[in-house]
Protein backbone atom coordinates (compact mmCIF):
# COMPACT_ATOMS: atom_id res chain seq x y z
CA UNK A 1 0.00 0.00 0.00
CA UNK A 2 1.68 3.38 -1.59
CA UNK A 3 0.96 6.44 0.95
CA UNK A 4 0.86 10.20 -1.27
CA UNK A 5 0.40 12.72 0.70
CA UNK A 6 -0.19 15.92 -1.54
CA UNK A 7 -0.25 19.51 0.38
CA UNK A 8 -1.53 22.97 -0.88
CA UNK A 9 0.81 25.89 -0.81
CA UNK A 10 -0.27 26.61 2.56
CA UNK A 11 0.13 23.48 4.28
CA UNK A 12 3.97 22.61 5.83
CA UNK A 13 4.35 19.59 3.47
CA UNK A 14 7.90 18.74 4.46
CA UNK A 15 8.86 14.68 5.20
CA UNK A 16 9.46 15.20 9.00
CA UNK A 17 5.61 17.09 9.21
CA UNK A 18 3.99 14.57 7.31
CA UNK A 19 5.38 11.06 8.48
CA UNK A 20 3.01 10.75 11.65
CA UNK A 21 0.62 10.91 8.90
CA UNK A 22 1.51 8.72 7.42
CA UNK A 23 2.29 6.16 10.26
CA UNK A 24 -1.14 6.93 11.25
CA UNK A 25 -2.49 6.07 8.16
CA UNK A 26 -1.00 2.80 7.76
CA UNK A 27 -1.42 1.44 11.37
CA UNK A 28 -5.54 2.79 10.89
CA UNK A 29 -5.65 0.83 7.52
CA UNK A 30 -3.18 -1.81 7.83
CA UNK A 31 -5.91 -4.75 7.74
CA UNK A 32 -6.76 -3.39 4.29
CA UNK A 33 -3.62 -3.32 3.33
CA UNK A 34 -3.96 -6.12 0.63
CA UNK A 35 -6.90 -4.92 -0.94
CA UNK A 36 -5.31 -1.30 -1.33
CA UNK A 37 -2.94 -0.54 -3.61
CA UNK A 38 -2.70 3.58 -3.05
CA UNK A 39 -4.12 6.26 -0.55
CA UNK A 40 -4.03 9.83 -1.62
CA UNK A 41 -4.35 11.96 1.11
CA UNK A 42 -5.06 15.77 -0.07
CA UNK A 43 -4.90 18.30 2.53
CA UNK A 44 -5.59 21.95 2.07
CA UNK A 45 -6.44 25.10 4.09
CA UNK A 46 -9.88 26.08 2.33
CA UNK A 47 -9.34 29.79 3.48
CA UNK A 48 -5.58 29.79 3.34
CA UNK A 49 -4.01 31.84 5.69
CA UNK A 50 -7.04 33.62 7.27
CA UNK A 51 -7.84 32.60 10.38
CA UNK A 52 -11.14 30.66 10.38
CA UNK A 53 -13.14 27.70 11.95
CA UNK A 54 -13.54 24.78 10.43
CA UNK A 55 -10.99 25.47 7.82
CA UNK A 56 -8.55 22.20 7.49
CA UNK A 57 -9.34 20.26 5.16
CA UNK A 58 -8.70 16.22 4.49
CA UNK A 59 -9.42 14.45 1.37
CA UNK A 60 -8.47 10.87 1.29
CA UNK A 61 -9.15 8.65 -1.42
CA UNK A 62 -8.43 4.80 -1.63
CA UNK A 63 -7.56 2.97 -4.99
CA UNK A 64 -8.51 -0.54 -4.47
CA UNK A 65 -7.62 -3.68 -6.11
CA UNK A 66 -10.06 -4.70 -9.12
CA UNK A 67 -12.59 -2.24 -7.42
CA UNK A 68 -13.53 1.52 -7.77
CA UNK A 69 -11.33 4.05 -5.95
CA UNK A 70 -13.64 5.74 -2.85
CA UNK A 71 -13.06 9.07 -1.41
CA UNK A 72 -13.96 10.87 2.22
CA UNK A 73 -13.56 14.10 3.39
CA UNK A 74 -13.06 15.85 6.64
CA UNK A 75 -12.78 19.72 7.24
CA UNK A 76 -12.41 20.67 10.99
CA UNK A 77 -10.57 22.93 13.13
CA UNK A 78 -6.65 21.36 12.66
CA UNK A 79 -5.12 18.69 10.46
CA UNK A 80 -4.93 16.06 13.03
CA UNK A 81 -8.65 15.82 13.61
CA UNK A 82 -9.16 16.26 9.82
CA UNK A 83 -7.12 13.35 8.66
CA UNK A 84 -8.29 11.27 11.92
CA UNK A 85 -11.89 11.89 10.93
CA UNK A 86 -11.22 11.01 7.55
CA UNK A 87 -9.35 7.88 8.62
CA UNK A 88 -12.75 6.68 10.61
CA UNK A 89 -14.88 8.00 7.23
CA UNK A 90 -12.50 5.50 5.55
CA UNK A 91 -12.28 3.03 7.77
CA UNK A 92 -16.40 2.54 7.94
CA UNK A 93 -16.61 3.11 3.94
CA UNK A 94 -13.83 -0.26 3.54
CA UNK A 95 -15.42 -2.44 6.25
CA UNK A 96 -18.54 -1.90 4.36
CA UNK A 97 -17.08 -2.88 1.16
CA UNK A 98 -14.93 -5.99 2.68
CA UNK A 99 -17.72 -7.08 4.55
CA UNK A 100 -19.76 -7.12 0.90
CA UNK A 101 -17.49 -9.32 -0.90
CA UNK A 102 -16.57 -12.17 1.64
CA UNK A 103 -20.63 -12.45 1.68
CA UNK A 104 -20.49 -13.00 -2.03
Amino acid sequence: MTIQINTDKTVDGTEERIAPYVAQIESKLSRFSDNITRIEVHLSDEDGNKDGLTTKRCLLEARLKNRKPIAVTNQTDSYDQAIAGALNKLTASLETIMGKLRNH
